[in-house]
């Protein structure tokens, strides 16, 4: 359903994982479609060489150092003998209006909803490390997702990719986030509640396209 609706790619991974099934997962998701399969790793223990590549996260909008580059440094010599592609990631997490997975796995502090001038000073930053991708996340079964200012804000100050994610239950709030000015929509638990919304999301996107 995906495949056919325009979706760019697959992300495999999360904060906590309780099955050691990634491997399976990765190979199922191959045998039925030839979309590109990105791991969004919750920890090193998240890396599979069946996948297409690997989103490096620093989580930038935090203070933790071992989300930053600690836990990057213990996973260095796995990616290089992985034959992974590695993505270097700028991982900001948005205050979501809950406590969510990822605060309490990384133990960080997300960006205020209103501190645009800390979202778009932080992937400013990000962007003059070198990083290669600005992720936005509101995180998993967030109550809100990114304020669209924000959004539009850090999209102004980049010239990066702008990822956005975390609390998108409809295609119209898709719609709103790429008018916004993301690059890619995160669609996660809402996709697995109600398939439907990812070709509900395709449609909208083809919508805006041709309107462009």
């Amino acid at each position: 359903m995906a495949q056919e609706s325009g979706t760019d790619y697959l992300l495999v991974g999360g904060s906590l994982l309780t099955r050691q099934n990634m491997s399976k997962c990765i190979a199922e998701i191959k045998r039925h479609s030839s979309l590109p399969v990105l791991i969004f790793p919750g920890n090193i223990m998240q890396i599979e060489p069946g996948a297409d590549a690997l989103l490096f996260l620093s989580l930038i909008s935090g203070r933790n150092p071992e989300m930053l580059i600690g836990n990057h440094v213990l996973a260095a010599p796995m990616l290089k003998n992985s034959g992974l592609e590695v993505i270097p990631t700028g991982y900001m997490l948005v205050e979501s209006g809950l406590v969510n997975s990822v605060m309490y796995m990384s133990n960080t502090t997300p960006i205020p909803r209103e501190k645009t001038d800390i979202a778009f000073c932080t992937a400013m930053a990000g962007e003059m490390l070198g990083l290669q991708l600005i992720f936005m996340d509101a995180g998993s079964g967030a109550k809100h997702p990114v304020p669209l200012e924000m959004i539009g804000l850090v999209k102004q100050h980049i010239s990066l990719p702008l990822v956005v994610g975390g609390g998108i239950r409809e295609a119209e709030t898709a719609g709103d986030v790429w008018e916004a000015g993301a690059d890619l929509v995160i669609i996660g638990n809402a996709a697995e509640a109600r398939p439907g919304v990812i070709s509900q999301a395709g449609k909208v996107k083809e919508t805006m396209n041709k309107q462009r």
